[in-house]
């Protein structure tokens, strides 16, 4: 059997990973229908690497998944066109950011937003400032939570 052309994207593994995540509160189906999909085969089509995701329906699919639409977004793209595009979109956009809730801090509400610039050098540097700061705010967020930190 011939693999699907996209299914090594990080688009399709991204897509897989969420829907084993959300399988507990909610269906493929009903993810489907929430993002607005007449079709909810277009879910298995997609986390199998057997479609692209259209780029008007990521941001009703990040909110069917919970996830953030920048980061979904920049996935669709690289798969668009693979590895040319990813490394375009990377030196025009840089890393997009993403925030994201961390796992086991919903009683806390603490969220992490980082993001690293393109390759220019005071960019890099300020980013990695914010970075820092930001683990910072994550360890003590999970001791205020009672949560091991990790590495």
């Amino acid at each position: 059997m011939t693999k699907p052309p996209h299914a090594d994207t990080r688009l399709a593994l991204y897509i897989q990973k969420r829907l084993l995540e959300l399988r507990a509160k909610k269906s493929q189906i009903e993810i489907a229908n929430e993002a607005g999909f007449n079709n909810p085969n277009i879910l298995s089509m997609l986390k199998n690497g057997a479609s692209k995701l259209p780029l008007d329906r990521v941001a009703a699919l990040a909110k069917a998944l919970e996830c953030d639409p920048p980061f979904l977004f920049k996935l669709a793209v690289e798969q668009l066109g693979e590895d040319t595009t990813a490394h375009a979109n990377e030196e025009i956009f840089g890393v997009v950011v993403s925030v994201m809730r961390l796992p086991g801090s919903r009683n806390c509400g603490m969220r992490l937003a980082t993001a690293i610039p393109t390759s220019r050098a005071r960019g890099v540097l300020q980013s990695v400032g914010y970075l820092a700061n930001d683990i910072a705010q994550v360890r003590e967020s999970q001791s205020r939570c009672g949560l091991q930190a990790a590495g």
